[in-house]
């Protein structure tokens, strides 16, 4: 009885009538189609490079400039958009100073927190409930994992490969190599390595 095609197209979907039945897969998925409509609306007004390998997922390259560029995952389910970023990759040193700081950072996020994976890598990741999926949103959620990524990369490198940046200072400047893109980690190598 409830499926009259073209009826209550103006009506919000994936809210549900109160009904347990059958028919809440239909509202899910009519809220997956809208959330991956909106999605690719909004990464196509966004002048940034994206693609969207199968229907509901998309792979977004946000360019940084402390981090050249941070890949990130968004992916429309059956009740929520996730999105996942790589940030860098298991600390060489300091790990336990490495998750303490990502866990104190987590406190000040919106939309998104640290995780680190079985390997020790480190990601941002989130997830919005269906609902709440707006060009807006995409927008803000895109910008606070690049704010993020690019925002902490230094510091992240600082915290958890500092023996390897004085090392490769110290390699670079006994071959006469530039050192021009370690110029914001002088201060670790301006000092005695021991």
């Amino acid at each position: 009885m409830a499926e009259e095609d073209g009826q209550e197209q103006s009506e919000p979907r994936g809210k549900s009538d109160g009904g347990s039945g059958g028919e809440s897969g239909g509202d899910s998925r009519s809220a997956e189609q809208d959330a991956a409509e909106i999605v690719t609306r909004a990464l196509q007004g966004a002048e940034l490079e994206w693609e969207s390998p199968e229907p509901g997922s998309y792979v977004v390259t946000l360019p940084g400039t402390r981090k050249l560029s941070t890949t990130c995952s968004l992916r429309v389910g059956k009740h929520s958009l996730s999105v996942n970023a790589f940030v860098v990759r298991h600390p060489d040193e300091n790990t336990e100073g490495v998750h303490r700081w990502l866990l104190e950072r987590n406190l000040k996020l919106y939309a998104v927190s640290y995780a680190v994976d079985r390997l020790g890598d480190i990601y941002l990741t989130g997830k919005l409930p269906l609902a709440a999926v707006s060009d807006d949103e995409i927008d803000r959620l895109l910008g606070s994992v690049l704010q993020e990524a690019d925002g902490s990369f230094n510091t992240l490198l600082e915290l958890g490969f500092a023996t390897a940046i004085r090392k490769e200072y110290a390699w670079r400047v006994s071959r006469g190599e530039p050192t021009r893109n370690l110029d914001a980690f002088a201060h670790l190598t301006q000092r005695p390595a021991d």
